[in-house]
């Protein structure tokens, strides 16, 4: 109700026991010949007045409620936004950890290749083959496996397999 917004609850309060006062004094103030020819517009406006400021008693503590409810969810939200911010830090925390082990790997591939690769002289080979070491370092990274240098050897390996996990 917009008008609970302009008037204090004070107004409201104010104007329920002159309501109530003004039925009471309706029914009292009767009995006196001057004013009972008064009495049934007496009667009339404050039963209006009474019943209007019931119904804006109701919408005050409606509104209270709804302020009440307001402010559960507020500290809730705060709540929700303090645990968000705890559990972006630690998926961050993983993701930069997933990120640098990724580039790790992929150092060693690299790093396994052109040493791998420049033992070989393809400048004069026409038929230009391709390394079986190249080969290996292809499929490991393929597999997302690191591959460790010293475990192989270029004269060794005449087989292609995959380095274990």
């Amino acid at each position: 109700m917009w008008i609970l917004d302009f008037l204090p609850d004070n107004v409201i309060h104010l104007f329920l026991v002159l309501g109530i006062l003004g039925v009471i004094s309706g029914f009292i103030l009767g009995f006196i010949p001057i004013i009972d020819r008064y009495k049934l517009p007496i009667q009339i406006i404050s039963i209006l007045i009474l019943s209007i400021s019931i119904y804006f008693e109701g919408g005050i503590s409606e509104k209270e409620a709804w302020n009440k409810k307001m402010s559960d969810l507020k500290i809730e939200l705060a709540q929700a936004k303090a645990n968000s911010a705890k559990i972006n830090t630690v998926l961050v925390t993983k993701v930069l950890t997933k990120k640098q082990i990724v580039k790790e790997k992929g150092d060693s591939v690299i790093q396994y290749i052109d040493r791998e690769v420049t033992k070989y002289d393809t400048k004069y080979d026409v038929s230009c083959p391709i390394p079986n070491e190249v080969l290996i370092a292809h499929n490991a990274a393929a597999a997302g496996i690191a591959i460790d240098p010293a475990e192989h050897n270029s004269a060794a390996k005449t087989t292609m397999r995959l380095p274990k996990k």
